[in-house]
């Protein structure tokens, strides 16, 4: 009988992270599940879904990694969720903004900074999450957070879109960060596109299509069982890679 293992999944675009979680509830037949950060909707990528008792308690050690993301920006507009999925507030003009602008813009947000929560989040006030209030018109402003973004760069821009590589300390929030860019450029943003890659020392290399989910059963437990990673295997991942990180 299954007792406890981690699995990597490469979510698609579409179902939610809590979907992804039930699916592996359902083919494993066992009820303590959970994952290592959320994925919206809109985004594809890493979700690293740890399920048993003894897999789900190490969820906290799989949080605190840095991760790293594709994220996908559309230069002259703003979104009032800094996303796809809310309503376009603004616009502006792109028009001359280029990747070597977008370079030169993205090097002042190397490094430690504070950033403030999006309204729309899962982040509690009073035991309900921000958007709760954020959909009823209730602005809620939290307390501004440390982040660190460790690496960030351009990857291609045209035709009003932007590709940017990220790499960023836990609890750091990618719409927000689109959305700065954007009053940084002068002419707005918000992000159309976001892809997790990696999740401190996991890649998404690695993962299983989080489209083989959907299938029987009995099919998805044999498929999840052949990418199955102990307790034992993914702590002494993550403790390697903290001392190659001390060490560097």
């Amino acid at each position: 009988m299954f007792e406890a293992g981690v699995f990597l999944i490469d979510k698609p675009i579409g179902p939610t992270s809590f979907k992804m979680v039930q699916r592996v509830r359902r083919a494993l037949y066992i009820k303590k599940v959970g994952h290592s950060g959320t994925l919206d909707p809109f985004a594809s990528g890493l979700l690293i879904i740890c399920a048993g008792r003894a897999a789900t308690k190490i969820i906290p050690q799989l949080m605190g990694g840095d991760k790293k993301y594709e994220a996908t920006l559309k230069l002259g507009f703003e979104s009032s969720t800094f996303d796809p999925e809310g309503d376009i507030v603004a616009t502006g003009s792109a028009a001359g903004i280029d990747k070597q602008a977008i370079e030169a813009c993205l090097g002042k947000f190397c490094g430690e900074q504070e950033q403030i929560p999006p309204q729309f989040s899962a982040l509690k006030h009073k035991g309900k999450p921000l958007y709760y209030y954020a959909r009823k018109g209730i602005k809620i402003e939290k307390e501004p957070r440390k982040i660190t973004i460790r690496d960030i760069s351009c990857s291609s821009c045209s035709e009003g879109e932007a590709t940017i590589q990220i790499c960023c300390s836990k609890g750091t929030y990618i719409r927000t960060l689109a959305s700065d860019i954007g009053k940084e450029l002068g002419c707005g943003a918000y992000l159309t596109g976001l892809r997790r890659t990696a999740n401190g020392p996991f890649l998404i290399d690695d993962a299983l299509s989080g489209d083989l989910l959907t299938g029987e059963k009995s099919t998805v437990k044999e498929k999840l069982m052949e990418y199955a990673l102990t307790v034992e295997e993914v702590l002494n991942i993550i403790n390697n890679n903290s001392i190659l990180t001390k060490e560097t």
